[in-house]
């Protein structure tokens, strides 16, 4: 890992939050994910399990964590599984975790090697009633193959067929959603890398250059502050292309007088920053791009005035959505009778802005959380409003990160610079 170690003490809390919720005699399962191969013998990056991760700090493939806190032997309460070091492994692929080094990331004091679990589980689970087996549910997951947690599942259905079976995901989506203060303190750092990172394009960008030169430009800088890169594929739409919500081939020219939107985050410790600017390539908005990025600034602060405890995410975006609507008026997108005569189910402001104005943030880029259910103290969130105008060419989106606190929110993005003229002055130096 690039990243400095984190404290442990994030993964003993989460496991204590984790266990809090568990059922009587119940015992819990946890898997990591797949490597998975590109072409011929190749493999895509892995990518751990953010549940295990969330509950370990363990970031290498093959791992499992057993929770038993009812297990008549404390020693094995905590079971942290990974796959035993093997030298002809390690001189193709690299160190694997030693035990006292696995220890130290998770603050974990047993660990089993995988190749000898079988033989310690079925006397564990054979004294449980209960088995917690864990499942991707995050709303907007697509898998169209069977990962490991869903084959593994149904594994454990067959051999302990008399057992009782729950979901950990049901705990992990209230639990995940809920960050602490020492889960802030590693987002704030992938939020710093970020500011670094802007601040650093906003004195390279100039007409000629090239999207993905801007894009080479973040990747050096994330990886000079110790990020692990990106947290997701950055988007650095200019022109018209600012208009593709989630435009990712990055192979346009920049062009005197248009707007670049850039859409991008560093992922430190395997959490991830969300951060969006829209900055004119020249340096200088012209009127009409500053009227339309003032308007995007002004809803983006009012969501930030909304967005507190007690509110769910379905409210607050009809509440931002009636802003959108009188806010498009002012600036000449909506007239009354598009207004009077809108569709309730595809509301005149939707021409402009098409997408959600939040959405949960933290280990996953787009986190476990609620929609439906009132907004809680602890909560991250995005504020990402845009203004999105086909027959000006024109795309606009401002987006910054949110801590829900007691009584209103904390801008964890609050150094970073946003308004036109705070932007102006610093690609002029």
């Amino acid at each position: 890992m690039r990243y400095l170690p984190l404290n442990p003490e994030i993964f003993i809390q989460n496991r204590q939050r984790f266990i809090s919720r568990m059922d009587k005699n119940a015992i819990a399962i946890f898997n990591s994910n797949d490597e998975l191969p590109t072409n011929g013998d190749q493999l895509h990056k892995f990518k751990q399990n953010a549940d295990l991760f969330w509950l370990t700090g363990i970031e290498q493939e093959d791992s499992m964590l057993v929770l038993f806190p009812g297990n008549p032997d404390p020693k094995y309460r905590e079971v942290l599984v990974l796959v035993r070091p093997n030298e002809l492994k390690e001189k193709w692929d690299g160190h694997r975790l030693r035990v006292h080094e696995a220890r130290a990331i998770s603050g974990i004091q047993t660990i089993v090697w995988l190749d000898s679990l079988d033989g310690m589980l079925q006397p564990w689970i054979h004294l449980a009633d209960t088995i917690y087996l864990n499942s991707n549910e995050n709303d907007r997951k697509a898998n169209s193959v069977p990962v490991r947690d869903y084959r593994y599942a149904e594994m454990m259905r067959q051999r302990y067929p008399m057992h009782q079976f729950k979901r950990s995901a049901r705990i992990l989506k209230d639990l995940r959603a809920i960050k602490s203060a020492l889960e802030i303190e590693v987002l704030q750092k992938a939020i710093d890398i970020t500011d670094n990172t802007l601040r650093r394009l906003l004195k390279f960008i100039r007409p000629g250059v090239m999207e993905y030169e801007i894009e080479a430009e973040i990747y050096h800088s994330f990886l000079s502050q110790r990020s692990s890169g990106p947290g997701y594929g950055s988007i650095i739409a200019s022109g018209d292309s600012a208009r593709i919500l989630h435009y990712v081939e990055n192979n346009r020219e920049c062009k005197d007088g248009d707007l670049i939107l850039m859409d991008f985050g560093a992922e430190y410790g395997n959490y991830n920053a969300d951060l969006t600017r829209t900055i004119p390539v020249n340096g200088k908005f012209t009127r009409r791009q500053k009227t339309v990025y003032n308007a995007c600034l002004h809803l983006h602060h009012y969501a930030a005035s909304i967005l507190k405890p007690g509110i769910s995410i379905v409210d607050y975006t009809e509440k931002v959505g009636d802003e959108a609507t009188v806010v498009f008026q002012k600036i000449g997108l909506l007239k009354k009778s598009d207004i009077k005569n809108e569709d309730p189910e595809n509301r005149a402001y939707r021409r402009y802005l098409y997408h959600g104005i939040s959405h949960h943030l933290g280990i996953d880029v787009h986190d476990l959380g609620t929609r439906t259910e009132p907004i809680k103290a602890g909560m991250v969130f995005t504020i990402e409003p845009g203004i999105y105008i086909e027959e000006e060419q024109m795309g606009i989106r401002i987006e910054n990160n949110f801590w829900i606190t007691r009584n209103g929110n904390k801008d964890l993005m609050k150094n970073i610079p946003i308004t036109v003229e705070e932007i102006e002055a610093l690609m002029k130096r």
